[in-house]
């Protein structure tokens, strides 16, 4: 039975981008992955072919053969590499109804018969040896090169205190780290023999556990090879050496918890001399007492005599950068919140700015109150006999 169209089996068109054809793989392979599915031998098989499906179409140099040459490409791939002629003993015979290549010449691309490679026109061993970048023997024998790769970042936190994250702070942190190896220069080899990749078992392919889920993902030491040429001995084959390195940092004025700090270049070290990572440092701040932030503007509350809201005066309040001197109007009433302009955090975005305070005052009474008082609060109702429950209907 002929193969099913790679692109129907994806449901996607045959102009889909890469992003499109992965994320229909993977809605595919969530659907129908063995796990999900125990027992059944129809999800396994249709788990297959979207597997086979995705390694093909999802590998552009392989798209380019099966886009040129239909659902076929894979049995003339392995023709070519062998030099067969379809139809031979080494092809097996024609490679699937329909798609007659016999009479072709597997040296040469000209007219069936054409017999050498002198008469113009390149060979489809050339063709596949364009495409894939050489014969499939020599890629077994030459594994892929690393490639230059920036690397990782590192994210770690820090606890401040409140008063820390208004006026910032200078310190040293110990970061572990990594820097690109020195023998070999983030290769993770030294050019020498080829021997089986151990981090694959020589499969090129590697377990990723995703919940309930497995993927195969190609082996990040070998690129999919299953072979390598032997490790570095001083980096073991990561092409990284570890390093603890105290670093300064700054904090700026202004951080809030959650903030992201940027320390350039002090993450895991590059590979092929490509740049290292950065180190973010996340905060994390601690709780004050008396204030609380909201954004860039700080709230307090603040304690009030019954003369003082009466009579009106002048009070000290706390602020984020000391003491301040706030005016009391008389007749203030309990729950009153007055601003202090710029009394706040600086803004990260511009530190030029900076938010408000806000003070909210609370009337409070003495603890204890002697006779002498209470002849005077006495007299003092007698005087003043208006009921502040009347516009509620209360007596």
């Amino acid at each position: 039975m002929a193969k099913q169209d790679y692109y129907q089996v994806l449901g996607i068109k045959r102009d889909a981008k890469p992003d499109e054809i992965k994320k229909a793989y993977r809605r595919l392979a969530r659907k129908h992955h063995p796990d999900v599915n125990p027992g059944d031998k129809s999800a396994e098989e249709r788990f297959k072919l979207i597997t086979e499906a995705h390694d093909v179409i999802g590998d552009e140099k392989k798209r380019k053969v099966y886009d040129r040459f239909g659902q076929y490409s894979d049995n003339l791939a392995e023709a070519a590499s062998r030099g067969a002629t379809p139809g031979s003993g080494a092809g097996g015979g024609r490679t699937a109804p329909g798609f007659d290549f016999e009479g072709f010449d597997w040296g040469a691309a000209g007219a069936p018969g054409a017999g050498s490679t002198s008469g113009g026109g390149s060979s489809f061993r050339d063709i596949f040896s364009d495409l894939f970048g050489g014969s499939a023997a020599k890629q077994e024998r030459e594994p892929p090169r690393p490639q230059p790769k920036r690397g990782k970042d590192i994210e770690m936190p820090l606890a401040l205190s409140f008063e820390e994250s208004i006026t910032g702070l200078m310190t040293n942190i110990t970061v572990n780290r990594s820097e690109q190896c020195t023998r070999c220069n983030g290769a993770g080899d030294t050019g020498g023999s080829i021997v089986t990749c151990s981090t694959c078992k020589g499969s090129g392919q590697v377990q990723r556990a995703g919940g309930r889920l497995k993927f195969s993902q190609e082996c990040p030491d070998c690129g999919g090879a299953g072979k390598r040429r032997q490790p570095c001995s001083l980096c073991k084959g990561s092409g990284l050496l570890p390093k603890n390195e105290t670093v300064k940092i700054r904090i700026p004025a202004g951080v809030d918890t959650g903030s992201r700090v940027r320390i350039a270049g002090k993450g895991e070290g590059g590979r092929m001399g490509a740049p290292p990572g950065d180190l973010f440092i996340i905060t994390n701040v601690g709780r004050h007492k008396h204030f609380t932030r909201k954004g860039d503007n700080i709230y307090v509350t603040v304690p009030l005599t019954v003369p003082e809201a009466a009579l009106g005066a002048k009070i000290e309040v706390p602020t984020v950068e000391g003491k301040a001197q706030l005016r009391i109007p008389p007749g203030t009433q309990s729950g009153q919140k007055f601003r202090l302009r710029e009394r706040g955090v600086p803004s990260l975005r511009n530190p030029q700015l900076r938010g408000d305070q806000f003070v909210e005052v609370q009337i409070t009474l003495p603890d204890v109150i002697s006779e002498e008082t209470k002849e005077l609060l006495k007299r003092y109702a007698q005087l003043n006999s208006e009921n502040p429950r009347i516009t509620m209907g209360l007596e």
